[in-house]
């Protein structure tokens, strides 16, 4: 051997067989698993493999600064669920973004790479709960073949419609579009057409099925739409929106299905 390589062997090759030599002595049959590191860096010196220092902590080169889309999603459902228990609780012009960052335990920064101002947190707001006040009856393929599984049908609409309309969290939604539709009129909009609307056209693109095969009378379905909402409902809605009345008991709701449905099958 040259000198060099005399050197090379000794600082390199016997730590190493030292070292072997050791933990064979301490473990004969049960050598240790060698622990992986975080990040599976490794660099070399010398000869032997070493663990780089700043390789045990986490590696930001990929989406670095970037939430996780889970994560985001979790703050903004956090963010949303502080927001309308704050609305619903203190009103919307009582509540402030930094309200709506302490109820969520969330950062600022992170509510505003998600919302502007808190009127966008209000029609998100409003727009997620309008998709559970749609009845989906736009689902369905065709109308029922027969006028007894029609009322059936058009009765369970309407026990759906206002079970929906007098829930807390609707009236809610309700109250915060109608005080803020001088300010935030885009937020009445979205839930007129995201609910109202939307249980409209499906209701009315039923009639026209069920009319098609001589079920009901003929006549124009925007009519019968319209009386059937009004036996629905009646003044209900604006009587809870200014609470002068308690929300309807099962009975009356169903009472109030039954005639809503009579009038859509009355003419034929």
């Amino acid at each position: 051997m040259t000198y060099l390589k005399v050197m090379n062997y000794w600082y390199d090759v016997v730590p190493l067989q030292a070292k072997m030599s050791e933990i064979k002595k301490t473990k004969p049959n049960s050598p240790s698993p060698r622990r992986p590191s975080k990040s599976g860096v490794r660099v070399q010196t010398g000869r032997n493999p070493v663990l780089r220092a700043d390789a045990l902590e986490p590696q930001d080169d990929q989406g670095a600064g970037q939430e996780p889309k889970s994560a985001t999603n979790s703050i903004r459902d956090r963010a949303l669920n502080a927001a309308f228990s704050l609305f619903r609780e203190h009103g919307f012009s009582s509540t402030s973004m930094l309200d709506i960052v302490t109820e969520a335990r969330i950062s600022k920064r992170d509510l505003y790479a998600l919302f502007r101002n808190k009127h966008e947190v209000l029609a998100a707001c409003i727009g997620e709960r309008t998709e559970r006040m749609r009845r989906p009856l736009n689902t369905m393929i065709s109308a029922p073949q027969t006028r007894d599984a029609l009322t059936t049908l058009l009765v369970e609409f309407g026990i759906s419609a206002l079970k929906t309309m007098c829930h807390p969290d609707a009236l809610t939604v309700f109250r915060l579009a109608i005080a803020e539709s001088d300010r935030a009129p885009e937020v009445a909009r979205t839930l007129d057409s995201s609910a109202r609307e939307a249980n409209i056209k499906a209701l009315t693109e039923l009639i026209r099925k069920a009319q098609s095969q001589g079920l009901i009378a003929a006549g124009d379905p925007a009519v019968l739409v319209a009386r059937f909402f009004s036996a629905l409902a009646g003044d209900l809605l604006i009587r809870l929106l200014m609470r002068v009345r308690e929300a309807p008991a099962e009975r009356e709701i169903v009472t109030r299905a039954r005639a809503a449905a009579e009038t859509v099958m009355a003419d034929r």
